[in-house]
């Protein structure tokens, strides 16, 4: 039997996301996101929510632009702390020892560190309520070489973060236990 958990945010898995943007004064920022996903395919775009409160707000409203790095499970430190400090009080990269990469492509920083980076530029915002959804076409993704094979990236050897809402736990990605589009032929 199930038991009803009323209206909750939440869902499995939720990813930990990094939200990189430049200030007014081009100063980079970053901040964590749980709240984001693919949206759409083609054009290929991306969602992520964020509070009005949030200093990353202002960014994105003012350079219509942002980047989503991926932290491998070796970044979680600096995962949780890119969420629980406003880049308005402190330099976020000077504290972690992490870099700031300008996008080629868009008016934000990618962090080199992190092994995927996802370049996106502001094509649609819609007030939801607390939350404003952003939602970003895909310009470019850069992933680090040694983490591809033939030119498609590995998810066990990225080791995304995750990160379960209703425990405020993160996690990593599992075993591979099937090929998508492929093992529902069977029935």
């Amino acid at each position: 039997m199930k038991k009803s958990l009323g209206a909750k945010t939440l869902i499995y898995p939720t990813p930990v996301l990094i939200i990189g943007t430049y200030d007014d004064e081009d100063k980079p920022n970053v901040m964590t996101a749980a709240w984001g996903g693919i949206c759409c395919s083609s054009p290929p775009c991306v969602a992520i929510s964020l509070r009005k409160a949030t200093y990353t707000y202002g960014n994105l409203m003012s350079k219509k632009a942002f980047t989503i790095n991926i932290p491998s499970e070796n970044y979680v430190k600096e995962a949780d702390y890119f969420g629980i400090v406003s880049g308005k009080k402190e330099d976020k990269f000077a504290k972690t020892g992490l870099t700031p990469v300008k996008s080629d492509l868009v008016d934000a920083p990618y962090i080199k560190e992190f092994p995927f980076n996802v370049e996106c530029k502001i094509i649609n915002v819609l007030e939801i309520g607390l939350h404003t959804q952003f939602i970003g076409e895909v310009m470019d993704i850069k992933i680090d070489e040694a983490l591809q094979e033939g030119g498609k990236p590995t998810i066990e050897q990225i080791k995304p973060l995750l990160y379960a809402p209703d425990s405020r736990n993160y996690y990593t990605v599992g075993k591979q236990i099937a090929s998508a589009f492929s093992i529902g032929n069977q029935l």
